[in-house]
């Protein structure tokens, strides 16, 4: 018997541990600092001067919002490393906390130096805290499999509270008051989040307390000479393994490159060359995906038919989540500009006092369902964690305040102009209020293939990128303003939530059932790495938005998102069949 876990559950909040609702408020403030930056990151490198931004061409801030939302990606497989071979979990998230604070607080002076610095800091310490939050609860509920499904939805509503929350007052500082308030005030709450989980950390016992040197003994064992199980081994050879660090070297190179050789606009650039008509860049970024490729070509066919099969599967639904990223990514970036640019923002009479109603319930309610969980917290552990619980209590003093201020002014101003970045958070929204639907929906006879849940999921994002494509049809070709209905967006958000609802959660669950465990630090990898050139890709293809508007309209560009959507959507439910031959029993 795990005595630390028994411990854990004899202080119950809601029938589960005290402990779950510690990393619930610590989420929940991590994802306020991340999203309520990430919403005023484009709008900031766009506004021009006059409104204290720094006035860069739209291309410019795309390329370096892709770069920033891919690294930090990428950076979850160095910061889960290190947890689990250096230095801990429970220091992983600390130190991840801190950094993300000086981050934050960095970003706030809004000078170049502190702006890229701030942007380094919060993707290396993203890499230290978003995998390991994860893995602390998956020790808690050792066991305890019953109740780990309604752990994880808490935890869910946590980051999904955070992000709301972070994306309304951060927003709306950032927009009315002043970039550096939004920043700033994102950093605050990333320092009271760390503040109370360090004061915390006595709840959790032994767990997460040192490095387990898990990922040491999964990658060992994938690259193992030993073929002693029927599962067969495929060690990497010298030559893969120079083919891996070419590859991965110039995918790097390229992710810095991309945004750095435009705002230089070419002073600096590590591919200054020309190949058969393409970009050095673009040679750099096809020789790694054409070695990428090759090693998979060269290792797949070595594996055991079974597995061979899944690995193909997990590789198609890699295949098709780098688009689905690609495209749903679009939110912080080519969808804020266009709420800021292209929307009818600016609401009067019954209108405005209609959004006021509405935006003040959105705000108060969840606010108040929160704090009531916070209470529940205070009683079982205030004795013991009183200071853990005091910054806690302050944070949401300080949280109330701004929320209860914002709604006064609003409610002051005879017209309302609704925030470019309040449209993000009808995502969380839509989350909270969708996710038991479809939670139901797994749990029924209804529940779909794999596969098919992709195909769903591809479908509702292509019907959201066409309501917007509907909506900006009336928008001149070149315009660089427009007042299109924001009904438009709305019904973007609310699709595309559904569309995530359908990959998101269930994407991590397949992985982990189509390989074995040996494999699974490996393929989560490889899965992350998917996600982060989606990431990416968003980025490109929000610069592409530009040059598309300039030739077509800007209605072109979204019904083209809507057409690989929509043909991805089409192919994942053509080949049901195959991949579900290629699972082999797995649902």
């Amino acid at each position: 018997m795990n005595t630390d876990i028994e411990n854990l559950f004899k202080d119950k909040v809601l029938g589960h541990p005290a402990g779950l609702f510690v990393l619930f408020f610590t989420e929940m403030w991590e994802r306020f600092s991340y999203y309520g930056m990430r919403a005023l990151l484009i709008l900031f490198f766009t506004a021009s001067l006059m409104d204290e931004g720094w006035g860069w061409p739209r291309e410019w801030a795309y390329a370096i919002f892709g770069t920033y939302t891919s690294l930090v990606y990428l950076s979850t497989m160095v910061g889960g490393y290190f947890a689990d071979n250096v230095i801990g979990i429970r220091k992983a998230v600390v130190w991840g906390a801190v950094l993300m604070t000086l981050g934050h607080g960095c970003m706030a002076v809004e000078t170049p130096f502190f702006i890229y610095a701030g942007l380094g800091l919060l993707v290396i310490g993203s890499g230290f805290f978003k995998p390991n939050m994860t893995s602390i609860i998956s020790e808690m509920y050792e066991g305890k499999a019953e109740k780990k499904d309604g752990a994880y939805t808490i935890f869910y509503m946590g980051v999904n509270a955070g992000a709301f929350l972070g994306i309304l007052l951060c927003g709306y500082l950032g927009e009315k008051i002043g970039w550096s308030w939004g920043f700033g005030v994102a950093g605050i709450f990333m320092l009271f989040g760390m503040l109370q989980f360090w004061f915390a950390q006595g709840i959790f016992g032994k767990i997460g307390d040192g490095p387990k040197n898990k990922n040491v003994d999964l990658i060992d064992d994938v690259t193992s000479e030993s073929t002693s199980d029927e599962e067969g081994r495929n060690p990497f050879t010298g030559t893969q393994k120079i083919m891996i660090a070419i590859s991965s070297l110039l995918g790097l190179a390229w992710v810095f490159n991309d945004p750095i050789s435009k705002i230089s606009e070419g002073a600096y650039n590590l591919f200054p060359f020309e190949l058969a008509g393409l970009s050095g860049s673009n040679v750099a970024i096809l020789t790694a995906l054409g070695l990428f490729l090759a090693l998979l070509i060269i290792r797949i066919p070595k594996y055991t038919p079974v597995l061979r099969d899944r690995m193909l599967a997990v590789i198609f639904f890699a295949f098709v989540t780098i688009f689905f990223w690609a495209i749903f990514e679009q939110s912080p970036s080519s969808l804020t500009v266009f709420a800021k640019d292209y929307t009818q923002r600016t609401l009067e009479g019954s209108a405005g006092m209609m959004f006021k109603i509405v935006n003040s319930l959105m705000t108060i309610v969840p606010l108040g369902i929160i704090t009531w969980v916070l209470y529940l917290l205070f009683k079982k552990t205030f004795g013991k964690y009183a200071l853990s619980n005091i910054f806690l209590a302050l944070s949401f003093v300080i949280v109330w305040g701004i929320a209860l201020w914002m709604l006064n002014e609003e409610f002051q101003k005879d017209t309302t102009e609704v925030p470019a970045s309040w449209f993000s958070i009808l995502n969380s929204l839509f989350i909270i209020t969708l996710a038991p639907l479809f939670s139901k929906w797994w749990e029924s006879k209804y529940n779909p293939n794999a596969n098919m849940k992709w195909a769903i999921g591809m479908g509702l994002l292509g019907l959201g990128m066409a309501c917007v494509a509907i909506g900006s049809a009336g928008i001149p070709v070149g315009a660089k303003t427009a007042s299109v209905s924001m009904i438009w967006l709305i019904l973007v958000y609310f699709f595309h939530t559904m569309g995530e609802l359908c990959v998101s959660p269930v994407a991590l669950s397949y992985v982990s059932k189509l390989v074995p465990g040996r494999m699974i630090a490996f393929m989560f990898g490889i899965w992350y790495l998917a996600v982060a050139i989606g990431m990416k890709l968003a980025g490109v293809f929000a610069e592409s938005s530009e040059a598309i508007a300039q030739e077509s309209g800007l209605s072109t560009f979204f019904w083209i998102l809507t057409a690989v959507s929509v043909g991805l959507a089409v192919l994942s439910a053509a080949l049901y069949p195959v991949i579900k031959k290629l699972m082999h029993g797995v649902k």
